[in-house]
């Protein structure tokens, strides 16, 4: 019998043709709205169900922030301990609120991946079940149920625009779309500026390291995108796109008086592309945006990089 869902359904909402540069309805996943505040419980949830199904008794994963929180949420709901590992980039404000839930906070490294070699070398160690942030096969199919979601309300898209950091998210999006009969529906893949990991990788036609993350949008800060994500890159049609750190910014800003929700510049790295890529947006009717959401983002925050970018 299969496992309920930690996660929920969440809304799908569309905007009037004038609320972007664009000139189109915009139908708007909110995944802002799920319980860890963001899409990464999802697939985050999946695997934690599926560790804990196999006797796992507690779970380490290493995370910027979204994943970690999703984590956690995951492990209180399933009633084991998690262990989440930061890097110091990852601010107080998100350290407390993953340890608000329960969870124990452990800060290693200047980098995530850093922390994510020494989330697995403990994991070993203890014997704990160790939940990778985007790269497992279990989270692409949790994330695939945004696009199952979005069918099932009969909602007609053209395309698929969502942020990208190490493209756990993206290869859910494929892996929905493939699973509902929509292999032709491309996605626009954006990144911030300073976190480009996926752009960098699709000029060099290869897997690139970043030298480091310069954005603000830390949680898109993986320096590497996963393999299976690049290689989707001839399996689907993806087409990689950048917005700067202030225009991510002035979506989020834009979204929250709109919505009165509040989302983080990685997420409003994708809410961007209608207003600055709007040319390409124009190719299609219906583009359907993931709204990632993100808990790396408060109102001191928004107004902290209002003032700062714009």
């Amino acid at each position: 019998m299969p496992l309920s869902p930690l996660h929920i359904e969440t809304p799908l909402l569309r905007t009037a043709a004038d609320y972007s540069e664009s000139g189109l309805p915009l139908w708007l996943k909110l995944d802002a709205l799920q319980p860890s505040g963001s899409f990464k419980l999802r697939g985050v949830g999946l695997l934690c169900q599926h560790e804990v199904a196999k006797g796992a008794r507690e779970i380490f994963c290493a995370s910027g922030g979204n994943a970690g929180i999703a984590a956690a949420v995951a492990g209180r709901a399933l009633g084991v301990p998690v262990t989440i590992f930061v890097p110091e980039t990852t601010s107080t404000e998100v350290r407390t609120r993953i340890s608000a839930t329960g969870a124990k906070v452990l800060v290693h490294g200047s980098v995530f991946d850093e922390a994510n070699a020494h989330a697995v070398a403990l994991a070993a160690e203890r014997k704990a079940a160790y939940v990778h942030p985007y790269d497992h096969p279990l989270l692409w199919e949790g994330h695939a149920t945004l696009i199952d979601e979005v069918v099932k309300a009969g909602a007609e898209f053209d395309c698929v625009v969502t942020s990208v950091g190490g493209g756990g998210l993206l290869a859910g999006i494929v892996e929905g779309l493939t699973r509902n009969g929509l292999h032709e529906v491309p996605v626009i893949a954006v990144e911030t500026e300073g976190a480009a990991s996926l752009h960098a990788a699709v000029l060099a036609n290869e897997r690139v390291t970043l030298p480091a993350i310069t954005s603000i949008a830390n949680s898109l800060g993986a320096r590497q995108v996963a393999q299976h994500v690049f290689d989707l890159l001839d399996k689907h049609p993806i087409e990689s796109v950048t917005v700067t750190d202030a225009q991510a910014v002035k979506a989020c800003l834009k979204f929250a008086d709109a919505q009165r929700i509040l989302v983080e510049p990685a997420c409003g790295a994708a809410l961007a592309v209608a207003d600055v890529h709007a040319d390409l947006l124009s190719r299609f009717k219906a583009a359907l945006i993931e709204v990632c959401g993100g808990i790396g983002v408060s109102l001191a925050a928004l107004e902290a990089w209002r003032a700062r970018f714009l």
